[in-house]
């Protein structure tokens, strides 16, 4: 593999799941490859002294970054633009604080997975992997983040981060809604098409499946995500909510809704490397 130039050395690994899942054997980068796309992006800091970045430690409320922006909206008053998710969740903390690996060096067999135990039956093995689109698939025990993500503007649900922004406009309000979820092989777990139903309300595009019983939202200010950041800095400026517990949802129902869905999702999105840098990151609770 590379990247600017840069050859990475692959090692074999073992991928975690949750506890009990089987392990699966994979190609991971080198601690020293990961460390120095962190240079890249720090260096990429001093150059544009951007904004306050993510994913982040949620646990963790250290953060120097001198950029500040208006807090956007709750989610009820703006449009919902989007919904995706990552493979693994981005942020770490709450019941997500294990460390699933350097994975391949773009996003993919990294983050953050679940810490709890599963069932047997929770993790029986699906015939064969979902949603492979060339990085691996997912199955039961996998965790993903899902981003629920909202803007000011007068927009509809659509692809990508573009469905959020208006054409000829100023760049609008963004807001995150972040949970996480690990997958299971129970019919009766969380129906994703549910989860991820859209529906108008109050004149607003809304997502009435957002759960309100996974804790307390840990509020912070700070960017887009995604592995195209790993080695320089997302300009945009988004107010995050990340739910620190982890709910269960039916791996088959997830496969339903990336079979067909609003926003063209037919796979789990790379993680961007966990931010650490204090000078990259908002103080929390300030």
């Amino acid at each position: 593999m590379t990247a600017c130039g840069y050859t990475a050395e692959v090692t074999p690994r073992v991928s975690l799941a949750a506890a009990g899942a089987p392990p699966r054997p994979t190609l991971e980068v080198a601690d020293r490859y990961i460390d120095r796309q962190r240079r890249m992006l720090m260096a990429d800091f001093e150059a544009e002294a951007f904004g306050p970045q993510s994913p982040r430690d949620i646990d963790a409320v250290a953060g120097t970054n001198k950029v500040t922006f208006p807090k956007a909206p709750d989610f009820a008053e703006m449009n919902l633009c989007n919904i995706h998710f990552h493979e693994s969740a981005e942020h770490r903390g709450g019941e997500f604080r294990k460390f699933r690996g350097n994975g391949d060096g773009k996003g993919y067999r990294s983050g953050f997975v679940y810490d709890g135990a599963l069932s047997d039956a929770e993790l029986a093995p699906l015939s064969a992997e979902i949603a492979d689109k060339g990085h691996g698939g997912l199955v039961p025990g996998d965790t993903i983040e899902v981003h629920y993500v909202f803007s000011t503007a007068n927009v509809t649900p659509g692809p990508t981060l573009g469905a959020c922004l208006e054409d000829g406009a100023a760049i609008p309000k963004l807001r995150v809604e972040a949970q996480v979820f690990v997958l299971v092989n129970d019919p009766a777990a969380l129906d994703f098409t549910e989860l991820a139903a859209v529906r108008e309300r109050g004149g607003k595009h809304q997502a009435p499946g957002i759960l309100e019983t996974t804790g307390t939202p840990v509020a912070y200010a700070g960017s887009t995500t995604g592995p195209s950041y790993n080695e320089e800095g997302s300009p945009f400026q988004v107010s995050w909510s990340v739910r620190p517990k982890v709910a269960k949802v039916d791996i088959r129902s997830v496969e339903r809704w990336l079979a067909g869905n609003p926003f063209d999702e037919d796979h789990a999105h790379g993680v961007r490397n966990l931010v650490v840098q204090p000078e990259l990151l908002s103080p929390i609770g300030e």
